[in-house]
């Protein structure tokens, strides 16, 4: 180790915040609790150990040369970090987690998963002063939430970049993976009032549908095999990136196809889009929510304590629903 990484200790940054706090030697001297002599003599040992001058000794008060002002900032900002990875440290050892990654579908209602959110930064379990949404309190546990299409809902999972996953097709989990059941969520096929299928006759069949584009969102798988659905070999598809994104190319009349009704339920209402009816099978999509457990560990209790705060959210009734039915439009 150089002599430099020996010289930058955290009781070194902490002197230097002192003098500067203070405003002079003789004022940090006496917060410390040392003679004028021995802190001179500690803040020339750190100079001589990063060869610069820190402050400017033709100041009778502790000015900071460009140098001293750069140590001055950057050893705060270390004291700071230093002081977080202390505090999660001590949280980690209380059982919660350092980060919880979520992904989530984007068939999953941001309403109420920002909500979720709110509740847990809003939780105070070691009874710290402050805890709430608007500063740093809760738990201590930093949340990561990433937006998934189809099979990269579960992939997230499954690759280890995400702990929880909401939205994922209801299928038999991989060993270390568990999984519920969230609920069924309704599609229509829609298109704008503008569109030539929304004066055609219903039911619609796949011989007409194939005339007109679809617009699809794309899968966000990149290793598991993407998924289409409801697309017609040899069919015109605007591909687009998110659910938000399809509703504006359904609205502007640039193609047709299958939505969350819950999604479109105001523009549909308004006569912004038209819902028609299909010869192809339109039944509800069931969807759950999985999450890493460790092979042979579905007991939640040997979970962490973030993780089974929200998969008891997860399994209210209301939860569910409003995770599959709330959206904002």
């Amino acid at each position: 180790m150089s002599r430099v990484h020996l010289a930058l200790t955290p009781d070194a940054l902490s002197m230097i915040d002192t003098i500067a706090r203070t405003g002079s030697f003789a004022a940090a001297a006496r917060e410390l609790g040392k003679v004028p002599s021995a802190l001179t003599y500690s803040v020339r040992q750190l100079e001589d150990a990063l060869d610069v001058l820190l402050f400017d000794r033709r100041s009778r008060q502790a000015k900071f040369t460009a140098a001293g002002e750069e140590l001055l900032n950057e050893g705060r900002r270390l004291l700071a970090e230093s002081a977080a990875v202390a505090n999660r440290v001590k949280r980690v050892a209380s059982g919660w987690e350092t980060q919880l990654s979520v992904a989530v579908d984007d068939v999953i209602s941001r309403l109420t998963l920002f909500e979720l959110c709110e509740a847990f930064y809003a939780l105070d379990p070691h009874g710290k002063a402050g805890a709430g949404t608007l500063g740093n309190g809760g738990p201590g546990t930093r949340l990561k939430l990433r937006t998934e299409v189809l099979a990269g809902t579960w992939e997230a999972l499954i690759s280890g970049q995400a702990d929880l996953a909401i939205g994922v097709g209801l299928q038999s989990p991989p060993p270390g993976v568990a999984v519920e059941a969230l609920g069924e969520m309704a599609f229509v096929f829609a298109v704008s009032p503008q569109h030539p299928l929304a004066a055609a006759a219903e039911p619609i069949n796949d011989v007409e549908l194939l005339r007109f584009r679809a617009v699809a969102v794309a899968d966000t798988a990149q290793h598991m095999s993407p998924l289409t659905l409801n697309l017609l070999p040899g069919q015109d598809v605007l591909t687009v990136s998110s659910m938000d994104a399809k509703i504006e190319a359904l609205l502007r009349g640039l193609g047709c196809g299958y939505i969350p009704e819950t999604m479109v339920r105001n523009h549909l209402d308004a006569g912004r889009l038209v819902a028609r009816r299909t010869l192809r099978p339109n039944a509800p999509v069931r969807l759950g929510y999985a999450w890493r457990c460790g092979v042979g560990r579905r007991e939640r209790a040997s979970l962490g304590l973030g993780l089974q705060w929200w998969l008891k959210q997860l399994a209210m009734p209301t939860t569910r629903q409003a995770l599959l039915q709330r959206h904002a439009t």
